[in-house]
């Protein structure tokens, strides 16, 4: 732990250092962070696109920022204005420590008052997708064993091998543990690997089941059929943008700006921008910007 927080302190300082940079270059700048998955990379950019588009501000955007933790740190430090991709499940759990809500609403709730109350930030509404944990099969085999939802497993998982993220099979909670329990279920087998594996196993028929993100663009590409999660055991993982509270009240006209970004991106669009990203290798500038001009930068009457 000691090791791990020191390692925390280096990258601040660092990221400090680049900040303190880029802020004396121009006044009026905003900091918008970006990830390490395209997803994040992909929302990122979005969110610089259409504040450089619609603000005369100088928008610097801070790449490869590894971690919620690091991005919370940064913006707690001031360092960091906007983190346009925060997941309910992951700071609820993991930033504000309060037990598991299931309930999607309940939870984008809970966050949006707790991240107002503890440390002064907006948590927006949700851009329109979770990205959950998801039991996926192929076309074949949810005709095979009449699978629609994730307690269908409970009549044949003793038949079938399972993929997972490594992470998970290990976790307390809501780990492979957690969902045997939960689900009354086991698999004859389960291999644990790197997530990227998973889905071209799954069609190669090495594994029967695997379980991966609902967002993942290999889901529409390969055509999987995502089993609902019917007994609510993951926690939701919707995705909203989160602004500090000192940054709205000095450019109060950026919320009404990235308000447009509300409900505008549904699960089989996120799949479709990352299936972009990953299989079609295009830059997350080049899709965000892309995207954008396909709404007209959501622009009144548009």
């Amino acid at each position: 732990m000691k090791k791990r927080n020191i390692l925390l302190a280096a990258m601040l300082l660092l990221f400090g250092s680049f900040i303190a940079k880029n802020l004396s270059a121009k006044d009026d700048t905003i900091t918008v962070a970006g990830g390490v998955t395209s997803e994040s990379q992909i929302l990122g950019n979005i969110v610089v696109e259409l504040l450089q588009h619609s603000t005369d501000k100088n928008i610097v955007y801070l790449n490869n920022l590894g971690s919620a933790n690091l991005m919370h740190e940064a913006m707690l430090r001031g360092d960091l204005n906007i983190a346009p991709t925060r997941y309910t499940g992951t700071d609820l759990i993991g930033t504000l420590g309060l037990p598991l809500e299931t309930d999607p609403d309940q939870a984008l709730k809970i966050v949006q008052y707790e991240f107002d109350k503890r440390f002064g930030f907006d948590w927006f509404p949700s851009y329109g997708f979770s990205n959950q944990f998801t039991f996926m099969v192929t076309q074949e085999t949810s005709k095979k064993y009449h699978l629609k939802k994730v307690s269908d497993l409970q009549k044949c998982a003793d038949k079938m091998r399972l993929g997972s993220d490594q992470t998970w099979y290990k976790r307390e909670g809501d780990g492979y543990k957690g969902y045997t329990e939960a689900y009354d279920t086991k698999f004859q087998r389960v291999y644990p690997m790197q997530v990227g594996l998973l889905y071209d196993a799954l069609v190669a028929d090495e594994l029967d089941v695997i379980l991966g993100y609902s967002t993942d663009g290999r889901v529409g590409s390969y055509d999987l059929v995502m089993l609902e999660d019917d007994r609510h055991f993951f926690p939701p993982y919707t995705a909203s943008i989160v602004v500090s509270g000192e940054t709205l009240k000095q450019y109060p006209e950026i919320k009404p700006i990235l308000l447009k970004l509300h409900d505008t991106i549904d699960t089989e669009t996120m799949q479709r921008l990352n299936y972009e990203s990953d299989n079609e290798l295009l830059e997350p500038q080049i899709i965000a910007r892309k995207f954008l001009e396909q709404h007209h930068y959501f622009e009144e009457g548009s």
